[in-house]
């Protein structure tokens, strides 16, 4: 079974380490706060959202190994010596599921468009890759660096979040500017449910959803004419 995350981020940490290997990174992070007492080598540690594997532990953070594809695919490829990430260990059965599942796995990069304070808080624009903006709805859950939060507003494949200062404090969104990229995680129940509208259709190999409009008129759903 994969490992699962809430999207509560339990510490921000720190790059301290960046080995180039045959293609690949080596990365070690420094955990700050984050209780590492109950963490054994083989451990998921979520790093800015991404499922990473716990390959050393020095006692003061961990070393994971990271792929080319990852570094490609996420934003872990923009890291540096310094750079702040948010944490969060593999959920376990006495966790308190305090956001929404999160697998770890990134959906797709997007781009942080917009800053601007909204009396205490702080509302960013943020642009999604297309071929997610099905999946992000308003009111809906959406996991950006590994946070769990709510989208408060959906044009196209740009939403906008509203950050309280706890959350701002407590993870890397603090710092996040316009032009910042971020990785980006659609609730994993949008994904199921068009998976199983497919029916006998899932087991046709595509390269695209074959999700329609007419697919869903044919299928009993409301559809706007």
């Amino acid at each position: 079974m994969s490992d699962m995350f809430t999207g509560i981020i339990q510490a921000v940490g720190t790059v301290r380490a960046i080995e180039q290997r045959a293609g690949d990174v080596r990365l070690g992070i420094n955990t700050g706060k984050l209780d590492l007492s109950d963490v054994t080598l083989g451990d998921s540690i979520a790093v800015n959202g991404v499922c990473l594997t716990a390959v050393e532990l020095p006692g003061d953070g961990f070393v994971a190994d990271v792929s080319r594809e990852t570094l490609s695919l996420t934003s872990l490829g923009q890291l540096k010596p310094g750079s702040h990430v948010n944490l969060e260990k593999a959920l376990t059965l006495a966790t308190r599921l305090g956001g929404h599942l999160v697998s770890g796995h990134v959906d797709g990069l997007g781009q942080v468009i917009e800053r601007h304070d909204d009396a205490r808080s702080v509302r960013f624009s943020i642009q999604a890759p297309a071929e997610l903006a099905k999946y992000i709805v308003h009111k809906g859950s959406i996991t950006v660096d590994g946070t769990s939060l709510t989208v408060n507003a959906v044009d196209g494949a740009r939403f906008e979040l509203n950050i309280v200062p706890h959350t701002l404090q407590e993870t890397v969104m603090g710092s996040d500017q316009p032009g910042t990229g971020v990785n980006l995680e659609v609730d994993l129940s949008g994904r199921y449910v068009e998976r199983l509208l497919l029916g006998e259709r899932a087991a046709e190999s595509s390269s695209e959803s074959n999700i329609t409009e007419d697919f869903l008129a044919k299928a009993g759903f409301p559809v706007k004419q």
